[in-house]
């Protein structure tokens, strides 16, 4: 057996411990660290296999945009409603006397921009609601088992076609809701009361927007004063089905996920299992706190 003689390995010199000169500084902000991140499951991590969102999950982001929208689309047809009750009072007050200039410009102005904000905010929000639908009508059928009563061509025709809507958007959410709800697939679904005031209120607003119309295609200053009143009658119907559809999709997505993202506890990690034994330090480093 072979051994080094003696003084062949000089002992290495006692380094003297470092005074401690607080934390280190930079000259520029250091470019390295840890990630700003919450502990994540493994599917979400960078490099491992992740698959699809599910259609619950979907669900879940849908709803919030569309629930969000859809309240936004009610304060402003709120607006627009009382902008045009308020046009209307200044055409019975100028009847009999002199309006101010002002005053009449101020209203033309606000009844302006909230019809056009609640048109624009409209259709934003029907292509939001009907995303919104078609993902929770996969998500219902998943998770119950079935197949979905309807296509989705009849699906999109049955809310967007006039007149056919007044029938068929009722009962695709009857039948969205009956699924939601876990029911036998033979019963006949049996609205709730929430989606027969929402039908009701569908039907009110299209009934009112076709009088709307026919009426700004008459002449005579009556008529004029008429079509105000009905503006605003049918701006006040868009702000209450706006709401009653944001409670509607609220609860839908609540019974289909009943499980809230903003309610969940952050993940903890409890126990390692399976991972190497951690390398043990021999010596504390100079500076370390105890």
């Amino acid at each position: 057996m072979a051994n080094p003689p003696p003084g062949a390995i000089r002992p290495r010199p006692a380094r003297a411990a470092e005074r401690y000169d607080g934390p280190p500084s930079y000259h520029v902000p250091p470019r390295w660290g840890f990630p700003h991140l919450a502990w994540r499951v493994p599917t979400a991590v960078p490099g491992t296999p992740s698959g699809y969102p599910s259609p619950v999950e979907r669900v879940r982001v849908l709803h919030r945009n569309a629930v969000t929208i859809l309240w936004f689309l009610a304060g402003l047809a709120a607006v627009a409603a009382g902008a045009e009750f308020w046009r209307y009072a200044l055409l019975v007050a100028s009847r009999t006397t002199a309006l101010h200039a002002t005053t009449v410009a101020f209203s033309d102005a606000l009844e302006i921009i909230a019809s056009l904000l609640t048109v624009v905010f409209g259709l934003i929000a029907i292509a939001a609601t009907l995303w919104w639908l078609l993902i929770a009508r996969g998500a219902a059928a998943e998770a119950a088992g079935q197949e979905p009563a309807r296509s989705t061509r009849e699906v999109v025709a049955g809310v967007l076609v006039p007149g056919v809507n007044l029938v068929m958007a009722g009962s695709i959410l009857a039948e969205l809701e009956h699924l939601v709800l876990g029911r036998a697939p033979a019963r006949r679904p049996r609205p709730s009361r929430l989606v027969l005031a929402w039908w009701a209120a569908w039907v009110v607003n299209e009934v009112l927007m076709v009088l709307v119309i026919v009426w700004r295609l008459k002449d005579g200053v009556q008529a004029m004063a008429d079509g105000v009143l009905l503006t605003g009658l049918l701006n006040t119907s868009a702000a209450v089905l706006a709401g009653l559809t944001a409670v509607l999709v609220y609860r839908l997505t609540t019974l289909l996920a009943p499980v809230r993202a903003d309610r969940l506890r952050p993940l903890q990690v409890r126990s390692v299992r399976g991972a190497p034994a951690p390398e043990l330090r021999t010596a504390r480093p100079t500076g370390a706190a105890r």
